[in-house]
């Protein structure tokens, strides 16, 4: 059990081929010596999960949860069929009730209430058995919208099968997903890197951290299911300024298997040594800026010509690297920070590829994290675009999920 709360009952290499994050280390025959010799075995247990303040907020939510879960009666599941805005259906209520539960929309009993549609029966009738519709109005649409848009579906407020498949999520699902998080930190080093760069994939999300604070984040996008970015410890030795792009050759034999020279010279690309370059500019599937980390996968961050995606609910459309909105201004911030601004600014107005190294490298973490704590302090769910919690939660004792997960999108050929 020591090791279990220590390390987490899962060894995550017997789950995927890649994962390179730092695991914990402790010596736990020294450390229950101790324990017993000083008479403070409880406390020596109780310190060896995590103890920073997000394991612990996501600890009492799987608390809450799962003390919900085994007294409230089982909810019967939101019916199937669409709802648009101005629609009369009796489901509202039960939409407006989750959405209140979720944190969506204030309590059910606040401005956004919903009320009945008056209806032809007279007072002294006998009122139906079902429940009486409600309207959907926009105020509740653009609460969804915010549900969609966590959960990676199109956020067009509209109650959709997709959508339908969240509202219908309960508190024994919210607790799966709190338990298979917790487990997935206990697999962590507890002291991360002061300095760091976090991209948690299951969010397409990025954080910087620069001694101990978080100074910026921004949204990302990550590798499509098929094509995960894999769990990564890997730092930024580089900034590359006007990159150049071998197409790995998994594309060019794919994707690119039958493209002309109409097609290259459309691309700004080149066949070197039987490998097709696309040269830097604006055009380039790796942006203005690629930050290189010193891996085997090759997996990097990088800037694209196609920001207009950021835009976009579900981000898990790559072939496995990171695609960083605004990253020019990121690269910028790392730079500045690491005192190699001036170099960075020359390196960037040259046009040309120019290498820019950091003085010391700059860890970047790859996690994969569908349930974590905001930015507002509040425990947050995202759907499983993987698939990869599925195995941990089964060896925890839980049954498989639900919930939505992302599907494949060709979008383009960048990496």
């Amino acid at each position: 059990m020591p090791a279990r709360s220590h390390r987490g009952r899962v060894d995550p290499a017997s789950l995927h081929q890649v994962y390179t994050l730092p695991r914990p280390k402790v010596d736990l025959a020294t450390g229950l010596s101790r324990a017993l010799a000083r008479g403070d075995l409880v406390a020596w247990f109780d310190g060896l999960p995590p103890q920073d303040a997000e394991y612990k907020q996501l600890s009492d939510a799987y608390l809450a949860f799962s003390a919900k879960a085994s007294t409230a009666t089982p909810v019967q599941a939101i019916p199937s069929g669409v709802i648009r805005v101005g629609n009369r259906d009796a489901r509202v209520a039960t939409i407006v009730e989750q959405l209140a539960e979720s944190g969506y929309l204030p309590s059910s009993t606040g401005p956004l209430a919903v009320a009945p549609v008056p209806t032809e029966f007279p007072p002294t009738a006998t009122p139906p058995t079902t429940p009486a519709p409600m309207i959907y109005t926009q105020a509740m649409a653009e609460a969804l919208k915010g549900l969609q848009t966590d959960y990676g579906i199109a956020a067009d407020g509209v109650v959709g099968p997709e959508t339908l498949k969240v509202l219908n999520l309960g508190a024994g699902d919210r607790a799966r997903a709190l338990a298979v998080g917790l487990e997935r930190r206990r697999w962590l080093a507890r002291t991360p890197p002061p300095t760091r760069i976090d991209v948690n994939t299951a969010a397409a999300q990025l954080r910087y951290y620069r001694d101990g604070t978080m100074i910026d984040q921004r949204k990302v996008i990550v590798g499509e299911p098929g094509r995960e970015t894999p769990a990564l410890s890997s730092p930024i030795y580089r900034l590359v300024a006007n990159p150049t792009w071998t197409v790995p050759k998994s594309i060019q034999n794919g994707e690119m298997a039958n493209v002309g020279e109409e097609y290259l010279t459309a691309h700004n690309m080149v066949v070197r040594d039987g490998w097709i370059v696309q040269q830097p500019g604006p055009s380039n599937a790796l942006g203005m800026v690629k930050f290189d980390m010193a891996n085997d996968q090759a997996i990097y961050l990088h800037d694209t010509s196609a920001p207009g995606l950021f835009d976009r609910s579900q981000r898990h459309l790559s072939h496995g690297c990171v695609r960083v909105e605004d990253a020019l201004g990121f690269a910028r911030i790392l730079a500045e920070d690491e005192g190699v601004g001036e170099a960075w600014q020359t390196a960037q107005d040259s046009g040309e590829t120019s290498f820019v190294p950091l003085p010391r490298r700059i860890p970047v973490r790859l996690l994969y994290h569908n349930v974590y704590v905001d930015d507002a302090g509040k425990v947050a769910f995202r759907t499983d675009p993987y698939g990869w919690n599925d195995p941990i939660a089964e060896q925890l004792g839980f049954a498989k999920a639900s919930a939505k997960r992302a599907e494949a999108q060709a979008i383009d050929i960048g990496p």
